[in-house]
């Protein structure tokens, strides 16, 4: 999103687009608010006036190199402010009224883990809205120990250290509760035990 006074293609009449919605094999869907973070896949189009198209993978310090101008930090920002900032310094002598086009193509920044009595445990990138039934399908659901009654999440708590214990019914899931479905956050730890016989 441009900031209130406009960057210069709009200023000029030139409309520039952002899209943050580009997905890739498996689906990665971005929100407009997805921050972008190392590891992750960017899609940087120049559209105007040459069309130049490359993919960026973001390196460890929060950099991407894009045409003509090097490297550019861009951990923590979104998309849109990524475009803005590629656009603002193509246009301080590089290109006459530059058009640019970033997209999130993969996710692999935010983490999410699964423990216990699943297929796969492990570690897991977390594209955006995972459910915790996602999840442990991600994870190759349950073993045949694992006990859909016995499911927590392990979330990082705001303040001070340890872990927050959400538990979650996968029945009410089943049963259609969307509500009871809790959306994963980065770095929450999916724990499933096994249940007793």
């Amino acid at each position: 999103m441009a900031n209130a006074q406009g960057s210069l293609p709009e200023k000029l009449g030139i409309k520039t687009t952002a899209m943050t919605d580009v997905v890739s094999d498996p689906v990665v869907a971005a929100s407009m608010d997805y921050t972008v973070g190392p590891a992750d896949i960017l899609g940087i189009d120049i559209l105007e006036p040459d069309q130049i198209s490359t993919r960026a993978a973001v390196s460890p310090d929060g950099t991407i190199t894009a045409p003509f101008i090097g490297q550019v930090l861009v951990a923590g920002l979104t998309a849109n402010q990524i475009r803005e900032t590629i656009e603002k310094r193509l246009a301080d002598g590089y290109l006459k009224f530059p058009s640019v086009m970033v997209s999130l193509l993969e996710s692999h920044s935010r983490k999410f883990f699964v423990y216990g009595a699943v297929q796969r445990p492990g570690a897991y990138d977390l594209p955006e809205k995972v459910t915790v039934l996602r999840a442990i399908s991600m994870a190759g659901g349950f073993t045949k120990f694992g006990s859909s009654s016995r499911v927590k999440v392990l979330r990082a708590r705001t303040e001070g250290a340890g872990y927050e214990t959400i538990k979650i019914k996968i029945s009410d899931v089943m049963d259609g509760d969307a509500q009871a479905d809790l959306a994963i956050n980065n770095g929450d730890i999916i724990v499933i035990s096994e249940g007793v016989f």
